[in-house]
Parts: C-alpha cells; sequence; structure tokens
C-alpha cells in the first residue's frame, strides 16, 4: 500500500520489529528511523518495520494490504521477538469514517462504513470494520504485563528543570462527580472458572420471548476470573442530568472524562448519553429527525453540526443546540480558539490525558474565552474516579506537587492476553429489552452444560459487559510486581477494591500467588484505590518511591496521572512489556496530544512531539537482542544510546514549546550527533569505535548547518498527502529538509 509497507516484510526475521502507526509518531519515525537503521547497521542489528497503523488495519481487513498487526501477534510468542511500540489510533467511529473516506479518496476500494447494517454482506463489512475500531491493537501485541517506569535520567532531568506546576486554591471548587449506584463498579458480579471449556452470553426477555445469544461460544481456560457487570441507562440519565445543574449552580466549567477510543463500545455509548442529557429539549424535539438522518450524539456535537446543512429542520436545530449551550453549565473546552467543546468529538475525550492536566493545572480548564476556571469533572463510572478526587483532596490541602522533590510512582500492569476492562470490547452489549443477561456454561469448565455463572437482571438501553482474566497472566503479573520490589527496595501496593466482587476475586489469587513467592524483607500491600493513591501522594511529597501494582485500566491512566505530576509527560516513561514466553514489547508513551502536533506542522512546519520514549524504548530493545542473540554490539549501542540521550535532556536538545526552536527533526540530528560521539568514545568495542569516529566527526562539522536547515523550513503550512495515509514522497520531504544530515546518515544506510 506504502513504500513502508513495502518494506516491512523482510526475507529473513528482523532483530527488531519497529511499528509504523499513525499521526505525530508516524511523521516523526520518518525522521528517526533512517538514523536508527544506520546505526544499528553498523553493529549487525537488522530492524523491520510492520505497518499497524489504522489506514495499514482497515486495508489489511479487507485484503489491500498485508496483515502486519496479526504477523506482529503471532511473532510474541517467540521468545526472540523484540518489538518497539509506537501509539495508535485508536479509532473512535468518526475516525474510522475519516480514515475509510481518505482511504477511498485515494482510490482503494473500499466499502462505506454500514451504520445500520441489513444484510449478511453489510453485517460482515460492519464487523470487518469493528475490529479495526478501537483498542484493536494492544490486546493483540500485550503478551505479557507491564513495567512502566520513570528512567533515572529522566527523572534527575526533572528535578533539574522543573515543569511548570499550576497554584492549587484551598477553596477551589474543582471536585469529580461520579455514580453512587448502578455504574460498573455496583452491579459487578465475579466467578472463577475451574476448568477450560466455552460459555454463552444471552438474554432472556423479560416478556417471554426466546432469547437472544448475544455471544455464541467465549471460550475460558481453567483457572480464569470472569466477571460481569452493566451500567443502568436510566440511572445514568438521572446522575448527568444532576451533574449539569451541579455545575450549574456552582458556575464551574462541566467536563467529561472518558475512553471513548480504548472502550469502544461502552464509553461511545455512555458520550451520547452526556451530549443528550446536555441538550435534553432539542433531542426530545428533534431526536427521530437526526436518527433518521443518521446524525448520532455517540459521534459528537461536531458530528451533528456538520451535518444539519442537509436537513429541512437543520437551521432550528442548530438554533436549538445554541439556545442549550447558552442556557447549560459552561463547557470545558478543547480549543477555545475554534469553538470546540468537550462534547464536540468523542475521540478528543480521554480520561488519562484530561485529567492529570487539570490536576497540573491547578484544577483548571480551558473555557470559551480562552481562560482558566474550575471544574466539575464528569466520571460516570465510579470504579477508578475516587483516585482523581483523592488526587484533587490532597492538592486542596496540601498545595501542588514538586517535581523537584517528589517521589516517583511506577507501575506493574495486569494486562497479559486481554485482561479485565481493555479485553471486553467483544463482550460489551447494548441492551435491546428488559430481562436477564446470563453467561451459561455450554461445553467444558468442569460443570454441566446449562449452568448459569453469572447473571444481571438489565432495562432496555443499559450497557452490560463481561471481563475475562486468565490465570496465567494474574500469576505472571504477581511475579513481576515481586520482581520489581525486589529491584527496587520500594513498597508495592496492589490497589484493588474490596467493593468490587472482581477485585476481591483478583485479591484471593494474589494472596494465594504471592506465598509461592520469596517475598522475604519486601514491603507488600492490598489496599482499596483511594487508599493506595492517599498512600502513593503522601510518600511521594516525602521524596519516597511507591510502586502501583494494578489492573488494566489502572494501569493506563496512573502510567499517565504520576508521570504528568513527576516528570511533565507520560511520553518520558519508559514501558517494558516481559513477554510471557520470553521476547520483550517496548512501547514509547502515550499519543493523546499527537493531532495537535500534526495540527501544527501542517501549519508551522514544526513538529513538537518528543521521540524520548522512542529513545527509551530502543535502548532496552537492543539489550534484549544482546540477551537472545549473544550480539554484545547491541549491548554497546544500548549503553551509548542511553549516554546520549542523558546528554540531550541536560543540554535541553527536546522539542521546544515555540517556532524558531528546536523541533523533533532538531531532536533526532543532536541525538545522532551524541550518539555517534559515545560510540567513537566507548572502549568496549574498537571496531565500533573506529566506525563511528568518522560520522561523529562528521556531524559535528555540519551540526550547525543541520540545526539552521531545520529550522529555514518553519513557519510556512506543508503538505503532506494525507491525514491518515501521507504521501510518502511528500511526508519524507518534510521529515527529512536537512540534505547536510541526510548525507551523512544515507551514507550509513549503504551496503
Amino acid at each position: 500500500m506504502t513504500d513502508q509497507n513495502a518494506s516491512s516484510a523482510p526475507a529473513a526475521t528482523p532483530d527488531i520489529f519497529y511499528t509504523l502507526t499513525d499521526e505525530a509518531p508516524m511523521l516523526a519515525t520518518r525522521s528517526l528511523l533512517p538514523i536508527i537503521k544506520g546505526f544499528t547497521r553498523a553493529a549487525d542489528v537488522s530492524v523491520g518495520t510492520a505497518d499497524i497503523s489504522l489506514a495499514g488495519r482497515i486495508l489489511a481487513a479487507f485484503g489491500l494490504a498485508d496483515d502486519d498487526l496479526a504477523r506482529l501477534g503471532a511473532l510474541t510468542q517467540d521468545p526472540a521477538a523484540t518489538i518497539i511500540k509506537l501509539p495508535n489510533v485508536s479509532a473512535s467511529l468518526p475516525q474510522l469514517k475519516a480514515a475509510i473516506a481518505e482511504l477511498r479518496e485515494k482510490g482503494y476500494d473500499l466499502p462505506d462504513y454500514p451504520d445500520e447494517p441489513t444484510t449478511d454482506a453489510e453485517r460482515q463489512v460492519r464487523e470487518a470494520y469493528d475490529a479495526v475500531k478501537g483498542s484493536a491493537v494492544n490486546p493483540v501485541l500485550r503478551e505479557g504485563n507491564s513495567d512502566r517506569r520513570a528512567p533515572q535520567a529522566v527523572k534527575a532531568y526533572a528535578r533539574t528543570h522543573p515543569h511548570s506546576m499550576g497554584t492549587w486554591n484551598p477553596d477551589s471548587k474543582t471536585r469529580v462527580a461520579t455514580m453512587d449506584a448502578d455504574d460498573f463498579r455496583h452491579n459487578e458480579r465475579s466467578v472463577v472458572v475451574p476448568e477450560a471449556g466455552t460459555v454463552q452470553i444471552r438474554l432472556l426477555p423479560a416478556d417471554g420471548g426466546e432469547a437472544v445469544v448475544l455471544r455464541e461460544a467465549l471460550p475460558v481456560t481453567a483457572g480464569e476470573v470472569v466477571d460481569a457487570t452493566f451500567m443502568s441507562a436510566r440511572a445514568l440519565d438521572a446522575f448527568l442530568a444532576g451533574a449539569n445543574a451541579a455545575a450549574k449552580a456552582d458556575d464551574v466549567l462541566l467536563s467529561v472524562h472518558l475512553k471513548a477510543t480504548m472502550m469502544k463500545v461502552s464509553d461511545p455509548l455512555i458520550f451520547g448519553h452526556v451530549v443528550r442529557a446536555f441538550f435534553p429539549r432539542t433531542f426530545s424535539t428533534y431526536g427521530e429527525v437526526l436518527a433518521a438522518a443518521g446524525l448520532r450524539a455517540e459521534d459528537g456535537l461536531a458530528s451533528i453540526l456538520a451535518g444539519l446543512d442537509d436537513l429541512p429542520e437543520g437551521e432550528q436545530i442548530r438554533a436549538s443546540l445554541r439556545e442549550e449551550l447558552a442556557a447549560g453549565p459552561r463547557l470545558n473546552m478543547v480549543d477555545s480558539t475554534r469553538g470546540i467543546t468537550n462534547l464536540h468529538v468523542p475521540s478528543d475525550v480521554i480520561i488519562d490525558a484530561s485529567m492529570p492536566a487539570m490536576i497540573r493545572a491547578g484544577g483548571k480548564l480551558w473555557d470559551a474565552d480562552g481562560s482558566m476556571d474550575d471544574t466539575l469533572a464528569v466520571i460516570p463510572d465510579s470504579s477508578y474516579a475516587g483516585v482523581y478526587q483523592a488526587v484533587i483532596e490532597d492538592c486542596k490541602a496540601n498545595g501542588a506537587l514538586d517535581p523537584r522533590t517528589m517521589g516517583s510512582v511506577p507501575n506493574v500492569g495486569l494486562m497479559a492476553r486481554k485482561a479485565e476492562e481493555y479485553g471486553s470490547h467483544d463482550k460489551t452489549f447494548l441492551i435491546p429489552a428488559d430481562g436477564t443477561v446470563e453467561v451459561v456454561v455450554t461445553a467444558g469448565t468442569g460443570q454441566p452444560a446449562g449452568t448459569v455463572l453469572l447473571s444481571s437482571a438489565v432495562e432496555a438501553g443499559d450497557i452490560w459487559r463481561a471481563c475475562q482474566a486468565q490465570d496465567a497472566a494474574i500469576r505472571d503479573w504477581v511475579h513481576l510486581a515481586v520482581v520489581r520490589a525486589r529491584a527496587t527496595g520500594a513498597p508495592a501496593v496492589f490497589w484493588l477494591d474490596p467493593e468490587r466482587a472482581h477485585d476481591r476475586t483478583i485479591a484471593s489469587l494474589v494472596e494465594r500467588y504471592l506465598a509461592d513467592e520469596d517475598t522475604t524483607g519486601l514491603d507488600i500491600r492490598i489496599l482499596d484505590p483511594v487508599a493506595a493513591t492517599r498512600l502513593s501522594l503522601e510518600r511521594a511529597r516525602r521524596g519516597e518511591d511507591t510502586i502501583s501494582v494494578t489492573g488494566n485500566v489502572l494501569r493506563d491512566y496512573n502510567t499517565d496521572l504520576f508521570p504528568i505530576l513527576e516528570v511533565g509527560t507520560s511520553a518520558k516513561m519508559l514501558s517494558v512489556v516481559p513477554l510471557m514466553n520470553g521476547g520483550g514489547l517496548y512501547e514509547t508513551g502515550a499519543g493523546g496530544s499527537a493531532p495537535k502536533h500534526v495540527r501544527q506542522l501542517l501549519e508551522e512546519d514544526y513538529l513538537r512531539w518528543d521521540s524520548l520514549g522512542e529513545f527509551l524504548a530502543l535502548a532496552e530493545a537492543l539489550r534484549h537482542v544482546a540477551e537472545v542473540s549473544g550480539n554484545a554490539r547491541a549491548t554497546v549501542l544500548a549503553d551509548a544510546l542511553d549516554a546520549a540521550t542523558t546528554t540531550l535532556l541536560q543540554e535541553e536538545r527536546s522539542p521546544a514549546r515555540r517556532l524558531g526552536g528546536i523541533d523533533n527533526r532538531g531532536s533526532h540530528a543532536w541525538l545522532a550527533l551524541y550518539w555517534a560521539r559515545e560510540l567513537a568514545a566507548q572502549t568496549a568495542d574498537a571496531d565500533l569505535a573506529a566506525r563511528f569516529a568518522p560520522v561523529a566527526e562528521q556531524l559535528g562539522a555540519v551540526n550547525e548547518q543541520v540545526q539552521a536547515e531545520l529550522v529555514a523550513v518553519q513557519g510556512h503550512p506543508v503538505e503532506l498527502g494525507g491525514y491518515y495515509l501521507p504521501d510518502p514522497a511528500l511526508a519524507d520531504a518534510v521529515m527529512r529538509p536537512s540534505a547536510a544530515l541526510n548525507a551523512i546518515i544515507d551514507a550509513l544506510l549503504l551496503p
């Protein structure tokens, strides 16, 4: 499909697979990957690529490109697997449709997304697209649990160059609003399946009608934890109406915080409820008209507004929306200058990025005038809302955390084999009628067929889901927590809520598996998430570290929350996933800010994306290559890269915030210079030192020219030839504009 895809299937399996993704990380790769390949080639380390971008996955779903994601998924079972995974788009429905439209415009023979499939063919198309939507990549690649922490160089830099932190007022009105009943947390049920088998998920209608099969055959493994829960639509709507009224009464901004990308069924549905709750009169009056036109609240206000011009009642609906916007509470703005509210686009609603940013800013978010104000943060499901409220309360009482002195909160996260909520997409359903949802044994499990394992009494419109966590993944997670506690000497705290059925089950397994580990001299505890948050903050304020050991969603939340407070961004974290079969997956940070960076590049030819996560991941990947292949030169490359990264941080060569400074491309040029110098100076491998001595000299000689060339292109719009699938030649021209740098790097790539 592209030049990148053509290079993604080499004859021999490369030592390292570098993933091609989307948006800012994808663009940065066009600048950085030639440098990586040039340097690693000198040490006989091969680097191949695998296209897991949204565009690539769409094309693969219809046989128009190789399925690189499936290929990498199979590779995770290989002990020698070494994969560097950059942030990819977990597509909301609007993003998916936009990508499909772009690919069709480029001539690819793709069907439109069928919103209301009526034939088997349309249902098959919808199924193929839905498999691409949301968190489709991570569950395939994450065949291990997560070890995520701030590298020493990053932590040291944050202490000597502290990022800005907003001032907290003890009288701040900012708080979290969450449900106190009938949400996922309160309705949860949990069971451990004794033996492998299959189960069925079905709805028994209250009117006595025929059972509706929601999931025909769901495989389960021996010892697997299976949960079922639901969120009441009626309770959700009542809660949202109350939250709107509270924000209006307190005269604070209203903001909703969800994960409408990763949780590709539940959170988009909840987002739709939020939009309808904010515009009750409009949807009461025009709801049927909007539905008939395919304009859904789940797709956000921007999608609705864009479709009104085609409706006879369009102007009346637009006026009604405008009136309710004016009459309701003030909305948090994603982009004040462009009038983009918190309700415009579901993929802009990313809780793990938005809540830490608000806390870092002193509990404030942006209003329509471009000013910052206190906020009512609406987090409907109460499963993890208390964590954020605990941080807010701590900051009100003690002020902002100080990056110069605070300790760290690394994370060990349960995520292997689609564990927990992030693996629930194919088991989440909008309930069509009142009744009872049952999880029923169909074969195996050590119980008779027809045995009801779990049941939930539901109403039409409720959101029901099941989650799974395999026993092997839980055992590995417990072991990894002990390994990290032993390696660091820090307390390891399992964040498990005794009020949640799932967490009670997991806690019993944690206690059982800890008994199999050597925990002598270690401080390992189990605390509910709110108590664990308070303990971690208390210790952090004393400069002490505390390992958070969490489930899958809290892993995602904590690995943004604490890093954003500690080091300014989660992109600077080291994310290692020891694969359960011995391989290594190295993730490079969060991509929540990527769309803004792309917009700035298009307008100003300036890419603020920081590739520090890529530098850190590459060093760890090289060490894994050395371990599994015996190539000692890979370790030399890794040590030199770490030293170069430390110099880059201390010399402040990361991307600057403003035009005219070093951007992503300039940072890569500095890294190449520092890396070459470190390789030339090291004494562990004389051949590598001799190979890179002239490279370091050449890069040093042209460095001023290179930086001048990179700054000279700034300040003008650029053309990429596509957002989801840029034109390769145009993208390379934008991301590699320095002829002087290119000549040196390209020479390293020659046979």
